[in-house]
């Protein structure tokens, strides 16, 4: 499955909104995404069907200190499964690839068994447990984190 990745514009709000409603218990506000998309540290991403211009899928990610931190992915119900959060992901690793002090970290609910394999697959790996973190339920948090992409150094020869 294709999809163009572009940079997430306010104008895409209202679709973003649908995807995270549909996504998760406890959704972010529209205010929320407005102030990361606005915030100069932060890389918003979105994945938009190449037919039809429609948001399937985003990814929003704060820069820290010593960290990327992925803050929200989400991709709409009949477009999952087809890799677009694992090429989100890559597109981050790519774009960030050149700041090798950064690493990436993110937390998941601990049922989240699929996300989990998703970024385990990406080569994140569980450095702890948030608990209670999610208001919703009280679920626990596993904390993730994925050492800094390093840019290999060009081949001589």
């Amino acid at each position: 499955m294709t999809v163009e990745l572009r940079r997430l514009e306010l104008r895409d709000l209202p679709a973003i909104e649908t995807i995270e409603r549909a996504s998760y218990p406890t959704p972010w506000s529209r205010s929320m995404f407005a102030g990361e998309l606005a915030k100069p540290s932060s890389i918003s991403l979105g994945a938009f069907d190449p037919e039809t211009d429609e948001l399937v899928g985003y990814l929003i990610i704060s820069r820290y200190v010593d960290a990327w931190h992925v803050m929200n992915v989400a991709v709409a119900a009949d477009w999952r499964r087809r890799g677009i959060a694992t090429t989100l992901l890559e597109r981050l690793f790519e774009v960030t690839s050149d700041d090798e002090r950064r690493g990436y970290t993110l937390e998941v609910r601990v049922s989240n068994t699929s996300a989990i394999a998703l970024y385990e697959q990406l080569g994140f790996h569980t450095t702890g447990i948030r608990r209670g973190y999610y208001t919703d339920n009280r679920e626990d948090a596993l904390i993730m984190w994925k050492d800094p992409v390093r840019v290999e150094a060009a081949q001589t020869g």
